[in-house]
């Protein structure tokens, strides 16, 4: 008998009050394999947030020999501290986190269990550029779910009050995003650093993690990006703009900031003792 072919097929409906579930079709024959998704009522979709924290940085911007997520935070590691804001936040189901291959035992083993983050279900391998890694957690996702929220692993002063902001205006919105405004005069500047032009600032945003998805939609760019070469995405919300879905801004918050360089990190140890204090 030949090869079974199991077939399932993928609908794209505007509704908002649908959303995907995957469903299996016959089994025909044959050798290939077709993914296929259809669009049921969300009352029949798995009505979980499950947060993706890329975390594979090498930390080489900040002239570090190990990964900068794994630095100290005011005693305990940043991704750590990322985590556990995820853990605490109860709108948020279940955690991947996507490490590079040398640290998959330790984020395992003094992470995860160290600090009992019960929500990681999952630590994951990542790639060579976070939208490699992002592409596999949600490749690591074997359930679908109805919202997948990324959330960078070195923004650890994320509060769980702006997680549950993003999460609930997904409720009403495909995509959503945090961000602020820009407040200082923004200039143009051609190759040889000579002004062009000003640009008016007042549509200006500067974008942040979290931000929210539905599964199918993020995934499906994903894909996308990877069988037509996208791969100028500074962040997961410019994929789902080239497939052409609105993305709503909601306004994030001036203490999440990014740690990227030593200034961050003494930055982030500031901000972090003022909260504690």
């Amino acid at each position: 008998m030949a090869g079974m072919l199991q077939i399932k097929i993928l609908i794209l409906i505007e509704d908002g009050a649908q959303s995907p579930a995957l469903l299996t079709g016959s089994t025909l024959s044959g050798q290939d394999l077709f993914t296929i998704m259809a669009i049921q009522k969300s009352t029949d979709f798995p009505n979980q947030v499950i947060a993706i924290i890329p975390a594979a940085g090498s930390g080489t911007r900040m002239g570090l020999t190990k990964a900068k997520q794994f630095m100290d935070l005011c005693g305990k590691p940043i991704l750590a501290v990322t985590l556990s804001r995820f853990q605490e936040c109860n709108l948020v189901d279940r955690i991947v986190v996507v490490v590079s291959q040398d640290d998959v035992d330790y984020c395992l083993r003094e992470i995860v269990d160290r600090y009992q983050l019960s929500k990681v279900f999952k630590v994951v391998v990542g790639g060579r550029r976070r939208q490699d890694s992002v592409r596999k957690g949600i490749e690591a996702i074997e359930d679908s779910c109805r919202s997948v929220l990324i959330h960078d692993g070195a923004r650890p002063l994320v509060t769980t009050g702006l997680i549950e902001r993003v999460i609930t205006a997904a409720r009403r919105f495909r995509a959503v995003i945090a961000g602020l405004q820009v407040k200082e005069t923004v200039k143009e500047i051609d190759s040889k650093g000579r002004v062009l032009r000003s640009i008016d600032r007042r549509g200006l945003w500067l974008i942040q993690t979290p931000q929210v998805f539905r599964w199918e939609d993020i995934y499906l760019a994903h894909q996308e990006a990877v069988k037509h070469g996208w791969e100028e995405a500074t962040d997961d919300a410019f994929l789902i703009e080239k497939m052409g879905i609105p993305v709503k801004i909601i306004k994030g918050e001036d203490d999440n900031i990014k740690i990227t360089t030593p200034k961050d990190l003494d930055m982030a140890r500031i901000l972090m003792s003022k909260k504690s204090a």
